[in-house]
């Protein structure tokens, strides 16, 4: 994917974009020091933009949204800025995804089918539905299945956000219920209902599948490196992370109702 592979992170290429107006040497300093970091969120998130926007413009808007929480942080009400710092940083990159609403109708409709017939295959089974029967009941091949994950993975992720987090990210979530030795400050920002009814799905995960979310929302490696570590292909690792995240939903939607 041309986007995963970042610039040298001391390079700050989009960030006079949105330097316009005067600036306090402070606010200047804050900028710098978190380029590196709004840098790799940016890279991180870059499989979930059009292809007609540059990974740049999504840093560039991370800049924005860390000089909003340079102007909201509230010391008496939040966590420690950089936590906090992190977390609008990535609202404001994902709410810039969202508002192209880049996504074809046709994908939209797609998407919409496969996590109906997911829900009422695990809801009919027990469990979650192998990628055979899934393929099965939406009349499409293995292969057309294992494709179309690939392509909409972007798509399916976001899904899943809009539908858990109203006011958080996703990625932000994952993470926190995925890396359960270090609780995360955020999490107050979850419904109670709505995290519970997510631990219970990630435990309810095939092994690879919780790897995949582990390596990825925790120790924050590419899905290129996470291939390396299970030898298999990049794009066998985005098939598999849209699948668990399209079982999260289907799971997340039976426990709620």
């Amino acid at each position: 994917m041309k986007h995963e592979h970042a610039a040298p992170l001391g390079r700050t290429r989009a960030i006079p974009k949105v330097m316009g107006s005067p600036m306090t040497s402070d606010r200047e300093r804050v900028i710098q020091e978190f380029a590196p970091l709004i840098r790799v969120m940016a890279h991180r998130l870059a499989f979930r933009l059009p292809a007609y926007m540059d990974v740049e413009d999504l840093i560039s808007v991370g800049v924005i949204g860390l000089m909003d929480a340079m102007t909201k942080y509230d010391p008496t009400r939040e966590a420690n800025f950089k936590t906090y710092a992190e977390f609008r940083i990535r609202g404001a990159m994902l709410d810039e995804i969202r508002s192209m609403d880049w996504i074809p109708r046709s994908v939209h409709e797609r998407i919409t089918l496969l996590h109906k017939t997911e829900t009422e295959l695990t809801r009919r089974y027990g469990r979650s539905p192998t990628e055979e029967e899934l393929a099965s009941a939406l009349q499409m091949s293995a292969g057309e299945l294992s494709d179309f994950l690939t392509q909409a993975q972007g798509a399916i992720v976001m899904s899943l956000e809009d539908l858990a987090v109203q006011d958080s990210d996703g990625d932000k979530i994952l993470r926190m219920l995925v890396d359960t030795q270090h609780p995360d400050p955020l999490s107050h920002v979850v419904a109670e209902d709505v995290r519970r009814a997510l631990e219970r799905a990630i435990e309810e995960l095939p092994e690879k599948e919780r790897l995949v979310l582990t390596l990825y929302y925790c120790e924050e490696l590419t899905m290129k490196e996470i291939g390396g570590i299970l030898s298999i292909t990049e794009s066998r690792v985005c098939q598999i992370h849209a699948k668990t995240i399209l079982r999260l939903k289907a799971k997340l939607q039976m426990l709620q109702s």
